[in-house]
């Protein structure tokens, strides 16, 4: 069955939270594991027999960086893979809409949709066999996986229906709890879908004429799949739900790409082992899974003088001997299988939330300071110890 894929990596003004790294690439290209963090839903793409094409799609300008990654990715996946550039953000639904004859073309019979700041096992071809088994030949799949009630507030919920997986009832980040099912952000849709979201469109277009006291910047175009799609096709037949028990994640800030980070390496020693470092006669001593990057340079006794801990340190950064940085891990309960990781805001009550250290590009940190929970812009040569704040 001819298949396309459809990874969704928004645009500069979102990810705000994964500032400042995302001040030098694009999030979407940020190392996630040793790799970009978009590489990870392409891989398994490429993977699904009959995989035509994949399309990124967002509103990052023409990018030189990411020109470079598309034609490494190409290279190395054998696969056709290009950028589509919304000319706004036009919410999840109203980009696969508007690009809906480039998603079409060459007779795809289905396609994935993948946000990209989620981290996952990825279980594409499980949610194909289950829509064989489920459903007919134009229902669609959410995949979903299970939170605890209080975090479930926090995305989209699903009510399905226990034998048939069919969704009943979708809810985006209720008030009152719904379900432990929730969404992860990865679908698969025949065309069929734009039938639906066109209706959302013309919905939008009607109600815009009638608010003649609109200001204007509202767009018929921005369409959501969650809110606007989901939610009208739950109890219509179509909507199905694939519960997974594998690693899932989202990446919302530089903190949760450190714990995205420890997911995949955990995977690797069965999908990527040559991708994680291994103890060898006169090198250092490798702890747990871990990633070296080719051009890093570990001293075979780098196991003293300074101390590094729950941190992001940028490209070209240099720590003093005897230093310390460290931050606070957000990492879930450990000890509730269903707990997902949260989303912090910044600030709280006024005041910058403990959580990793994120040292910006070409930071240099002298001997003997302690760097505490902070978050430092690039090109800073700090002079003494920091605490709780963002050194700008």
């Amino acid at each position: 069955m001819p298949l396309k894929a459809v990874i969704l990596i928004g645009g500069p003004q979102k990810g705000t939270r994964f500032r400042p790294l995302s001040f030098e690439v694009p999030k979407p290209l940020f190392p996630v594991a040793g790799v970009p963090m978009v590489q990870h839903h392409i891989e398994a793409c490429a993977k699904v027999p009959g995989m035509k094409e994949i399309l990124l799609m967002g509103f990052y300008q023409p990018h030189e960086a990411l020109s470079r990654f598309l034609v490494s990715a190409q290279q190395e996946f054998k696969i056709p893979i290009r950028y589509l550039q919304e000319y706004a953000a036009l919410g999840t639904g109203g980009g696969i809409y508007h690009f809906r004859d480039q998603i079409l073309s060459g007779g795809a019979e289905a396609f994935f949709v993948l946000n990209a700041d989620v981290c996952s096992e990825f279980p594409l071809q499980e949610m194909l066999e289950f829509r064989q088994r489920h459903g007919d030949a134009h229902s669609f799949v959410i995949l979903g996986t299970t939170a605890n009630r209080t975090q479930a507030l926090n995305y989209g919920c699903i009510v399905a229906n226990a034998d048939t997986q069919e969704v009943q009832h979708y809810v985006e980040k209720p008030s009152t709890f719904v379900s432990e099912i929730i969404n992860c952000g990865i679908y698969l849709f025949t065309p069929a879908i734009f039938q639906h979201i066109g209706d959302v469109f013309q919905r939008n277009q009607q109600e815009l004429v009638l608010e003649e006291s609109s200001n204007g910047w509202q767009r018929a175009e921005v369409i959501r799949l969650e809110q606007d799609v989901f939610t009208a096709l739950a109890g219509s037949g179509k909507l199905y739900v694939y519960k997974t028990d594998g690693f899932w994640s989202q990446i919302k800030s530089a903190g949760s790409a450190i714990y995205a980070s420890r997911l995949y390496l955990n995977q690797y020693s069965k999908s990527h082992p040559e991708r994680l470092a291994q103890n060898k006669p006169g090198g250092p001593v490798i702890r747990g899974n871990v990633y070296i990057h080719p051009t890093a340079s570990i001293d075979s006794t780098a196991v003293d003088h300074t101390c590094v801990l729950n941190t992001i340190v940028g490209w070209d950064s240099t720590i003093g001997r005897w230093a310390r940085v460290e931050g606070t891990p957000s990492d879930p309960n450990p000890n509730d299988p269903y707990a997902k990781i949260d989303s912090e805001t910044l600030f709280r009550d006024g005041r910058l939330t403990p959580s990793i250290t994120i040292l910006g590009c070409s930071v240099t940190i002298p001997a003997e300071v302690v760097i505490l929970n902070s978050i430092v812009l690039p090109h800073k040569e700090l002079s003494r110890s920091y605490k709780n704040q963002i050194i700008l």
